[in-house]
């Protein structure tokens, strides 16, 4: 019984995981688009913006409208 109960009362730890890590290659964010992962994007040390991925491109990534240069951002998960 004891066995179960430790497994069943763990806290998820899915979210934290993702958490503000960054999104590194393509297949990161083509999954983050097809699951409509909500990501922040950085331009060097500031905000950017943030949401679900709209479009991707060979040079840019777009999200709510706006397009940020892949070469230049950062993206992370939000989640």
């Amino acid at each position: 019984m004891r066995q179960f109960v430790e497994v069943y009362t763990q806290p998820t730890t899915k979210g934290l995981r993702l958490y503000m890590r960054p999104l590194t290659s393509g297949i990161q964010l083509y999954t983050a688009q097809l699951d409509r992962t909500p990501i922040v994007v950085f331009i060097g040390a500031e905000l950017g913006g943030g949401g679900v991925i709209e479009d991707i491109s060979e040079m840019s990534v777009a999200v709510k409208g706006e397009r940020y240069m892949r070469g230049v951002c950062t993206f992370k998960y939000a989640v």
